[in-house]
């Protein structure tokens, strides 16, 4: 692979990786894990918004692999999937302060 490809690739899928945080939904769930683990009842509640759209937000954080989860008997908990995702959102707030 040739080296423009090699950078086609990379910029792929930083696109996909970036996108993600571009849905308001999915970024709000992200700042809510950010300050610890939660269900998706719990999520659905402090955000009003229905169990069925927040799994399918949930879904598709854990394929691009932002959020991991555990089970707690019959609960499912999710959480941020490392420090980096922690530090992805403390950066683009600090830049976002930075220009007010």
């Amino acid at each position: 692979m040739n080296l423009f490809c090699r950078w086609m690739r990379k910029l792929s899928i930083l696109q996909t990786f970036f996108k993600v945080f571009g849905d308001p939904t999915r970024l709000k769930i992200l700042f809510l894990l950010e300050q610890g683990e939660r269900g998706v009842n719990a999520i659905s509640e402090e955000l009003n918004m229905q169990q069925s759209t927040i799994s399918q937000q949930l879904k598709l954080l854990r394929a691009r692999r932002l959020v991991r989860f555990r089970k707690d008997g019959r609960n499912v908990l999710y959480r941020l999937n490392d420090e980096h995702i922690h530090d992805i959102l403390a950066m683009g707030i600090e830049h976002y302060q930075e220009l007010l």
